[in-house]
This record gives structure tokens, C-alpha cells and sequence, in this order.
């Protein structure tokens, strides 16, 4: 079995990504992405395959995973016969090495975390109590923003490096990176980023892959878990969002700016993803921070 490329996106004020995922099961195939990987299981149980490794997990299972290893975690067959009560929770973070700039890691200080990212290219089980103070700091960074988040990953990746209860995960180099999908993917990405409030199009994207448009849309969709529209809307939204909380332009004057063509659909779109209107998103924050 192939394993697929996959993408998180970061938004554009952010060196690295943090996700909480609530799902019914965990939809996400044998995959590989380029990034490294901490993941928290929260809740749910099933079987994990990461490189050649095949064991269960269970809530509070915790692993830091090297790049381009393959790996899934697949929930056990409960989970698939919709049943209401049953959640499959995790806390994921992406994060490479330019997270840390460009030469932080070549610091004297940064010794100890160097070695930490060459032993993820194992995986790394996390046990014991740094299991447990790594995922307390895990819970918390998803509540932080700015420079806190990002001292919050160093001092988790120090928590880590500084441990003596990891094991190594798989015993082999199985990897999974594919250059040609990697370069395909990374081009149309940087191309929506800088053009996502422009009235941009799939064929315009397809064109960028060198794909026709229904080969090109599969693509996008297997690799990033997103449709492109889907995609573009949250570039779109996530900009809105920023400007309404740091600058004074009016909501109209927004969502012109992040490449809406009319005010009722970018309303209707900013309550589907924020659970409240524009303005009163703007109004709460001005009133949570006067």
C-alpha cells in the first residue's frame, strides 16, 4: 500500500501547526508529510502502524514522529458503526525546522534538541511521568497564540529530549516521501497563499500542477483533506478574522479585501466557521480586551 502525502496548513502568523481533532474515527489513510509529528490520542482506541510497528493505543498514548515516516492510526471496528457516544480525540503538532528560524538549531544550547530530531527519524514512544507533564503542556498549547505557542513547543521538545523514558518505534528506514507530489502540492499551495484574495480558480491550480482539473481536485482533496474550495475559504476566513481584530476597516471593507465578491455570502460563510456573525465576532473581542 502507497502511502499519501499529507498537508496541514498553517495559517499566516504561525511557524507551526497545532491541531485538536474530534472525529467520529480517524479518517486520515497511511500517509507520510514532510513535517515532524507530535500526537497525543486523547480519546479512542485501536491499532497504530507507524514505519514498520504495529501496536494499540489508547488514550494518553503519545509519540513525537520523524518526517516522511509513514503511519495511521486506525480505530477499532466500534468506532465505524456510528455510534453517537464514541469520539476519536487527538492533539496534533506540525512543526520543521524552520519553525526554529534559521539558526537556532546550530546554537551550542540547541545541542540536545538536535539530537532529539535525528532520533525522530525512529519515532519516539513517550512514557512514564514525561508522558504526562508533555501531554498537560500539550493541552495547554492549544490554547496559547504568538510567541507563548512557540515556547510552549520548546519546552515541550526540551521535556522530550531531556527524558529518559522514549523507546524507538520502528526498526527500519521505511519512508514515504515522494519528491514529484511534494513539489506538485508545495507549488499550488504558495500560489494560493499569495493570491487566495484575488477571484483565483481550480483550473487556474490545476494548470500550476500540471494536471487536468478532476485528476488535479482528487489530488488537492487526498492530500491536504480539504476540497480546494473548502481550502480557499479558510485562507479567506482566516485573514477576515485577523483584520477584524487588528484593523479598523469596516466588515464590508474586509470582505473585499479577502476576495469576496458580495457581503451576504462572506457573512454567511465567517457564521459557518466562527458560530457568529463578522461583527459580532469584532465587537466581543474589542469588549474582552477594553
Amino acid at each position: 500500500m502507497k502511502p499519501s502525502l499529507e498537508h496541514l496548513p498553517k495559517e499566516n502568523n504561525e511557524s507551526f501547526v497545532v491541531k485538536y481533532f474530534d472525529y467520529a474515527y480517524y479518517p486520515t489513510p497511511w500517509h507520510y508529510h514532510p513535517e515532524y509529528e507530535i500526537v497525543l490520542v486523547t480519546e479512542s482506541t485501536g491499532k497504530r502502524i507507524i514505519g514498520d510497528h504495529i501496536s494499540d493505543f489508547k488514550p494518553g498514548n503519545l509519540a513525537f514522529i520523524g518526517p516522511n515516516i509513514p503511519h495511521i492510526y486506525k480505530n477499532d471496528p466500534v468506532y465505524y458503526e456510528n455510534n453517537p457516544t464514541l469520539k476519536a480525540r487527538s492533539i496534533v503538532v506540525h512543526f520543521t525546522g524552520s519553525a526554529f528560524g534559521r539558526d537556532f538549531l546550530f546554537l551550542p544550547e540547541s545541542l540536545l534538541l538536535r539530537g532529539l530530531l535525528e532520533k525522530a527519524s525512529s519515532g519516539l514512544d513517550i512514557h512514564g511521568d514525561t508522558n504526562i507533564r508533555v501531554s498537560e503542556k500539550l493541552i495547554r498549547i492549544t490554547g496559547l497564540s504568538g510567541l507563548k505557542r512557540w515556547l510552549c513547543l520548546l519546552d515541550i521538545l526540551t521535556e522530550i529530549a531531556e527524558s529518559k523514558e522514549t523507546t524507538p518505534i520502528t526498526r527500519s528506514s521505511l519512508v514515504g516521501y515522494n519528491e514529484k507530489e511534494s513539489i506538485r502540492l508545495c507549488k499550488v499551495l504558495d500560489w494560493m497563499t499569495a493570491n487566495f484574495e484575488k477571484n483565483i480558480r481550480l483550473n487556474e491550480a490545476a494548470t500550476i500542477a500540471g494536471m487536468h482539473e478532476n485528476a488535479f481536485s482528487r489530488f488537492f482533496s487526498t492530500h491536504t483533506r480539504k476540497t480546494f474550495s473548502g481550502f480557499l475559504q479558510e485562507l479567506r476566513l482566516q485573514k477576515a478574522a485577523r483584520l477584524l481584530t487588528e484593523s479598523d476597516n469596516s466588515v464590508t471593507e474586509i470582505c473585499y479585501e479577502c476576495g469576496y465578491n458580495n457581503i451576504s455570502n462572506f457573512n454567511k460563510q465567517f457564521l459557518i466557521r466562527y458560530k457568529t456573525s463578522p461583527r459580532k465576532y469584532k465587537r466581543a473581542f474589542l469588549e474582552k480586551n477594553n
